[in-house]
């Protein structure tokens, strides 16, 4: 599974609503590095679940171009319910996919950040060090766990495998 961040939005147009905000620069080119760093590195997702909000649906839109170079065309589900959901509400609806070996849920904080610390029991210190400081935009936690269905999922069951945000990727990345 992978929890994403949406990527950095902009706050440049007075009185918009905040479900409407798109990325800024910065967040466009994060999301793509974001995106080709999961191409390469993997596992590529089977589904996406997404906020239906304007950045979130940017950040897919950023990413979805480098995995669809690695023949990587998942089914997106758009919910307005992963728009600021909390941890639970976020958990209820992973539960629910049964089929799909790899997810990659893209929402906000503090849910999605909240999300990675509740599910990861355990996995690579160094990423777990970083994740419990802080989930910025743009970053990406890739979690697996034993469990035979997402239906059987519960907290401190994964193993935090990664922990990347788009600062640390190098120039081949970006």
């Amino acid at each position: 599974m992978h929890l994403l961040r949406h990527a950095k939005s902009d706050w440049g147009v007075p009185g918009q609503a905040d479900h409407d905000r798109a990325l800024n620069g910065r967040g466009r080119k994060a999301a793509k590095a974001i995106g080709k760093y999961l191409a390469r590195a993997g596992p590529l997702p089977d589904r996406v679940l997404c906020s239906s909000a304007a950045r979130t649906l940017e950040t897919w839109d950023r990413v979805r171009g480098s995995l669809e170079a690695e023949g990587c065309a998942p089914p997106i589900d758009v919910e307005r319910s992963l728009y600021l959901a909390d941890t639970e509400e976020m958990l209820d609806r992973i539960r629910a996919c049964d089929d799909e070996p790899t997810l990659l849920l893209i929402a906000h904080n503090p849910g999605t950040g909240d999300l990675a610390l509740r599910l990861a029991g355990h996995g690579d210190e160094a990423a777990w060090q970083r994740l419990r400081q802080k989930f910025p935009t743009a970053a990406l936690a890739t979690l697996t766990f034993d469990a035979a269905s997402w239906s059987e999922v519960s907290p401190s069951d994964g193993r935090l495998l990664r922990f990347v945000v788009p600062r640390e990727l190098t120039g081949e990345e970006r």
